[in-house]
């Protein structure tokens, strides 16, 4: 259990020093030397998209092919070792190279993406299904008090470059992606070391491409079936989509509304290390009260946090606005994948976890257009946050409608 836990703790230093903090920043100034705001938004803007489609498209099969071979461990590290070698090589990217710096990008992010739909599908493999709701807590608790920390490092060195012997903050910025490639390398080894997978039988290991191409047909076409699975795939959408705005669009929101560069760093920190705490004591909650009632209450701080954040004034606000993100946001994403996993056959986990991939990447569909939309429509930034209320409310109500007394037999075939 601790050794899958730590997978989480290794690679959400990607997630939180990459993507959400270093690589945009640098991206706009040193990778796009010349080029406009608006022109650089675009180009990363498509990026990020074409890093989503491609693992949006991969990720079913992928999963389907691994629960043939029995081989999700060793597609973990194949795509862990991609976005590893990916993001120690953008330390490398020289300036005004954007080119090099969005391919190595892509790859890093599919690396990432593609190696948690195989983390995901472990999670049956570490644990009985009654511990399923604290492990799965465990895990994102790992990543962001390990995310946090190596992100606080490496602010600390861009913000005093010299005292930690760099030239200037690009050169400390720039370091950061080699630093995260080595901290997510390092510590995925007690999961190469601990974790097991169960075996499968040998025949399953023969054509495990036709055969997984031949599965994951069978479920399309059978997805009907799954009912209870589909409602569930449906209600995450929706309500992560708000909570993943809420996440992308923090920092926009808060210089829209004029919050310093600094504070807007404080608040993530913040966010991190609250989240920490927060994500084990709801996979403890989701044991004692049910999945379910454990991300209700996770949607209804987010229903509150929506709400004061349309009349937020002051710094502290804005502060206690990412205490409260921190507390519900780690265990709404622990208790959505604890509860996903008891609704899925145990011996196709790699191929729906797929599907559950599938669904957060398509996540970015509604709510940042949705967002941006609001502010536009009412002519103040403000009503942007009420948009992410309609979601979490249809989502909520999905939700409602999914019973464990309905998931399919532990086994399709």
């Amino acid at each position: 259990m601790w050794g899958w836990a730590l997978y989480d703790w290794a690679n959400s230093a990607f997630a939180t020093v990459v993507l959400a903090g270093f690589f945009p920043l640098l991206f706009h100034d040193f990778w796009n030397i010349g080029l406009s705001g608006a022109e650089s938004n675009l180009r990363l803007g498509w990026i990020n998209a074409v890093a989503g489609l491609g693992i949006a498209l991969l990720a079913p099969v992928l999963g389907a092919v691994a629960d043939r071979a029995g081989a999700k461990k060793r597609f973990l590290v194949v795509f862990m070792v991609l976005g590893v070698l990916a993001t120690a090589l953008l330390s490398s990217a020289p300036g005004g190279a954007w080119v090099p710096a969005a391919s190595l990008y892509i790859c890093a992010m599919i690396g990432f993406a593609g190696a948690n739909v195989f983390y995901d599908a472990l999670l049956l493999a570490v644990a009985p299904p009654e511990r399923w709701h604290f492990v799965s807590g465990l895990g994102f608790a790992m990543g962001y008090l390990g995310g946090g920390l190596l992100y606080l490092g490496c602010v600390l060195a861009a913000l005093n470059p010299q005292a930690f012997g760099f030239a200037d903050a690009t050169a400390a910025a720039t370091t950061a992606f080699l630093a995260t490639a080595l901290w997510w390398g390092v510590f995925s080894i007690p999961l190469i070391l601990f974790v097991r997978e169960p075996a499968r039988a040998a025949r399953a290991r023969r054509r495990v491409w036709a055969r997984g191409f031949a599965q994951l047909v069978e479920t399309i076409r059978h997805l009907r079936t799954f009912r209870v699975v589909g409602i569930f795939l449906i209600a995450y959408w929706l309500y992560i989509d708000a909570v993943g705005t809420v996440i992308r669009m923090a920092v926009a929101y808060g210089r829209s509304l004029g919050f310093a560069q600094s504070e807007l760093i404080v608040a993530l920190l913040i966010t991190q290390f609250v989240g920490f705490p927060a994500a084990i004591l709801f996979g403890w909650l989701g044991q004692r009260i049910g999945p379910r009632r454990g991300i209700y209450l996770g949607l209804l701080v987010y229903v509150g946090v929506c709400l004061w954040g349309a009349l937020i004034r002051e710094p502290w606000e804005f502060f206690s606005i990412a205490v409260l993100v921190g507390l519900v946001q780690g265990g709404v994403q622990a208790l959505s994948r604890s509860f996903y996993a008891r609704l899925i056959p145990a011996d196709a986990a790699g191929e729906f976890f797929g599907f559950y991939n599938l669904m957060g990447k398509f996540a970015v569909l509604i709510g940042p257009p949705l967002f941006g939309l609001f502010g536009v429509w009412f002519g103040n930034p403000r009503y942007s946050m009420l948009a992410l209320i309609l979601l979490l409310v249809a989502g909520g109500v999905l939700l409602a409608r999914v019973h464990e007394s309905e998931a399919p037999a532990r086994a399709l075939r």
